[in-house]
């Protein structure tokens, strides 16, 4: 297939060669396991059936998963061996299935979920660099959108992600995610809709402000998930300034900005998340 699934359009052969995602066109997964640190109406109590997928579109230098993200770590796995897995965590009481970024894989995700009906909602977890084209082929068959809002300064993307675009592709996919999915829930647990999640970085807070302007002047009845997770990882020897955690004082200045918005649909992720054993491993749990 001539690749042109994500916005990168870099039109490779995947059936011989790998892509920008350093991808190929079978599915490639490092980790199918139950998770519990997702926004808690994701996980609940049984957990979340996520299935990290390997390679990347984004391949962002700061990535806590650069094991699969960027060294594409990962077992190649077909169609039905992916159903399968999906099988296998609906087994353990998974509360849903959930695509750790899927967005190299959306057409060949949307052939399996079309001919296969998931029994829990699916929940598509991904950086928001995405095609708006890509995404109406999973109209219908996604549950639950789960897009990061990374950046709304176009030097930061590129320096971090080598995506000068990012921010107004990011706003047009998730304007069609929205109109994709209405909130809905059963109890605590969240049955369709979306969240929209935000990455604090150090040194970066006035671009997290204006990220939560953009939110509330375009989606002020989303949820918003504002993460402090963010610990240094992979080479920032080009971006010395991630070189740390956030500090209390930089967590403080975007909470409170945007609580001071009227951002009442929150979660919120504590200081003491950014933690190295929150990072799972990539050891092929539930593969092979």
């Amino acid at each position: 297939m001539i690749c042109s699934i994500c916005p990168r359009h870099c039109s490779a052969d995947r059936k011989v060669n790998i892509g920008y995602c350093r991808s190929k066109e079978n599915f490639r997964v490092a980790r199918a396991a139950l998770h519990y640190w997702e926004e808690p109406c994701i996980s609940g109590k049984n957990g979340s059936g996520t299935v990290f997928f390997s390679g990347c579109n984004l391949r962002c230098l700061f990535c806590q998963n650069y094991e699969i993200s960027r060294e594409n770590k990962g077992i190649d796995i077909s169609d039905e061996e992916l159903v399968s897995i999906f099988e296998k965590l609906i087994e353990q009481g998974a509360n849903n299935i959930n695509l750790v970024n899927p967005t190299h894989y959306a057409e060949r995700l949307a052939k399996v979920l079309s001919q296969w009906k998931c029994p829990v909602p699916v929940v598509y977890n991904s950086g928001g660099y995405e095609s708006v084209e890509t995404l109406k082929k999973l109209d219908g068959l996604v549950d639950i959108y789960l897009p990061d809002l990374k950046y709304s300064r176009n030097d930061r993307a590129m320096k971090y992600s080598s995506a000068p675009d990012y921010f107004e592709t990011a706003c047009k996919a998730i304007k069609e995610m929205r109109r994709q999915v209405k909130d809905s829930f059963d109890g605590e647990m969240m049955k369709s809709g979306l969240i929209v999640r935000h990455l604090i970085l150090p040194k970066n807070t006035n671009s997290s402000l204006e990220i939560i302007d953009w939110f509330c002047e375009n989606f002020g009845d989303t949820y918003f998930s504002l993460m402090a997770q963010y610990i240094p990882c992979g080479d920032l020897s080009t971006a010395p300034e991630l070189n740390r955690k956030i500090t209390q004082r930089e967590y403080d200045k975007v909470l409170d900005y945007a609580l001071s918005k009227g951002v009442d649909k929150l979660f919120v992720q504590e200081l003491g998340s950014a933690d190295e054993k929150y990072i799972p491993p990539f050891d092929f749990t539930g593969v092979i």
